[in-house]
Formats: C-alpha cells, structure tokens, sequence
C-alpha cells in the first residue's frame, strides 16, 4: 500500500472554459496533475493505479462525457 497522507500526495487541477455556441462560459477541459511523494520501490504500483483510477473515480465518471479530462502523475522519489 502506498501512504498518501501527512502531504504524500498532492493535488492541482486546471480547467480551460471557452465560450460556447451561445456566448455563455463552458468548461472545456480539466487538466489534473498529482504529485506522490513515495519510495522508488512503489513507483509501478502508482503508475498501474493511476492508469485505471478513473474508472473509479465519481467526478470523472460524472463528468468525462461532457468535458475533457486528463491526468499527470507527478513522481516525487521519498
């Protein structure tokens, strides 16, 4: 298991909003980058999670029909 508390894994995201076809502000892509500080020895297990956490995850099963989502894993060697 890998830990994620005490700031191990840190979050930002950025959202890119156009205006849509009736001048109103959308929400067009949402860029998430996730930094994990762990040892070198867990650096497989994260990068197997974070290639199927989506599919577990509510806002991105709510939301990946509607706005492009993308994610980063930022790896930060403990």
């Amino acid at each position: 298991m890998i830990r994620a508390d005490g700031g191990r894994l840190r979050g930002e995201a950025v959202g890119e909003i156009e205006l849509a076809e009736d001048n109103g502000l959308v929400i067009r892509r949402i860029h998430v980058r996730m930094h994990l500080k762990a040892p070198a020895g867990e650096r497989a297990t994260a990068r197997r999670v974070h290639g199927m956490f989506a599919n577990f995850c509510p806002v991105y099963r709510s939301l990946h029909t509607a706005i492009a989502i993308t994610t980063e894993l930022v790896w930060i060697e403990d």
